[in-house]
């Protein structure tokens, strides 16, 4: 089958010599992905296979995307959430040749248009963050799954988490590798890069003060933390709300304050949610919210902050400065919305840090490498979700730190067996 390379839909390809800026200066901050690419270009290991991706298209996606060509693959590509396309990098992309089909503020109708249009490739391998790729394939394709599919990689938490629930239910149809749930991605990519890039998100769009003020953070997992830990070096006061017992007692020996989103609501200033569910913010949170306070999220979906009920008590909205509305509520109020509950660090800001997604899209690299070498000695995975090999884990942890100038010890032959005896008393 002829499957054709190039084709697009971007929202301005005259914004593809910024795309290429944006990218290069990525290109110099990702060091270990450089490095796969020296490796494998001149080798081309995914020569012959096909990948459809959704992930946010950002300059550091942008740098994935072109190892993989370079590497030998056939790539397809849309965003994974409307607001978080960086229009300048799709352009550069498609300028490229490489078929991409995303733009920032598209509908959700538009979304799934891009999804489908990224599957014409007909492909051996998914990448995904939020799995909305994976789902379209189970609910609308399935036979790819059967056809086509060999496996597939998952980038964020909320998608591990669905995938892990499909596959105990036996839904799951291809093999998939939760790359989020590598060391090298969940503790640095969710940790630092999503509190970084929360904090800007939060102060393109509204330029205030986080010193001193109530800063509310809902869910105290890497992602959560990371953000709690940034508001709080930046002087914030943070209150942390959870719902698992050994969360909240994290966060409280981590000096944060720990209540319930009902007590939080009356005193919070910033509200960020971070859990990935749903209706963490609803209609009784915002009935007592102070004037003026700012309400934002930084999970994937945006159905944690309940806007339907924010609109049902609100006489007026405008927008008051880009990504930043302001509801007056009926009583005379104003809440402030960011990015539209969406991710406050994508469509407000530029996400992650590329240092930070050096690592983990090293890890999706690898991990669909290794999915093609399964493929080509003929080895079939079970239909589960896949934690990465631990080696490569800690080979990338090695890569990173080298590129950075840092040196570590290494265990001796006496050590190791030390370690591993256990005949050996006080």
């Amino acid at each position: 089958m002829d499957y054709k390379k190039g084709k697009y839909k971007v929202a301005d390809l005259r914004l593809a010599p910024e795309g290429k800026r944006l990218i290069a200066w990525a290109e110099s901050r990702m060091p270990v992905l450089m490095t796969l690419r020296e490796k494998y270009r001149k080798t081309k290991p995914l020569k012959g296979y096909r990948i459809a991706g959704c992930l946010h298209v950002t300059k550091e996606t942008a740098v994935l995307v072109k190892i993989f060509v370079e590497a030998g693959a056939h790539v397809s590509w849309s965003g994974c959430n409307p607001l978080s396309t960086q229009d300048a990098v799709a352009a550069a992309l498609a300028a490229d040749g490489i078929s991409i089909f995303a733009w920032h503020g598209m509908s959700v109708k538009e979304f799934y248009w891009c999804i489908e249009e990224t599957l014409k490739i007909h492909p051996n391998l998914t990448l995904d963050d939020g799995a909305d790729l994976i789902f379209t394939i189970h609910n609308k394709h399935p036979e790819f799954a059967k056809k086509y599919v060999i496996g597939g990689t998952e980038e964020t938490t909320t998608g591990v988490k669905r995938l892990r629930a499909m596959a105990k239910d036996g839904a799951l149809k291809y093999p998939v590798i939760a790359v989020n749930d590598a060391e090298t991605k969940w503790d640095f990519d969710n940790v630092y890069g999503t509190g970084q890039s929360t904090i800007d998100g939060i102060l393109r769009s509204t330029s205030v003060l986080l010193a001193g003020k109530n800063f509310v953070v809902a869910g105290y997992g890497h992602c959560g933390k990371g953000v709690a830990i940034r508001a709080q070096g930046l002087g914030a006061n943070v209150i942390v709300t959870e719902v698992k017992p050994t969360a909240a007692l994290k966060a409280t020996l981590d000096g944060m304050r720990v209540m319930t989103m009902n007590e939080a609501a009356k005193i919070g200033d910033i509200f960020v949610t971070a859990t990935g569910i749903k209706d963490i913010i609803v209609d009784r949170h915002f009935k007592v919210m102070k004037d003026g306070a700012i309400v934002c999220n930084t999970g994937h979906y945006d159905c944690e902050i309940n806007l339907k009920h924010l609109k049902k008590l609100t006489k007026s909205v405008r927008e008051i400065r880009s990504d930043n509305e302001e509801y007056t509520l009926k009583d005379g109020r104003r809440i402030y919305v960011l990015a539209k509950g969406r991710l406050v660090n994508l469509a407000a800001a530029e996400g992650h840090p590329s240092e930070v997604m050096d690592m983990s899209f090293a890890n999706q690299f690898m991990s669909q490498l290794w999915l093609v070498n399964l493929h080509k000695k003929g080895k079939k995975l079970e239909n589960k979700v896949y934690d990465i090999p631990k080696e490569q884990d800690q080979e990338i942890a090695r890569l990173k730190l080298q590129t950075m100038g840092y040196k570590i010890d290494t265990l001796t032959p006496e050590q190791r067996k030390y370690a591993e005896d256990y005949s050996a008393g006080t």
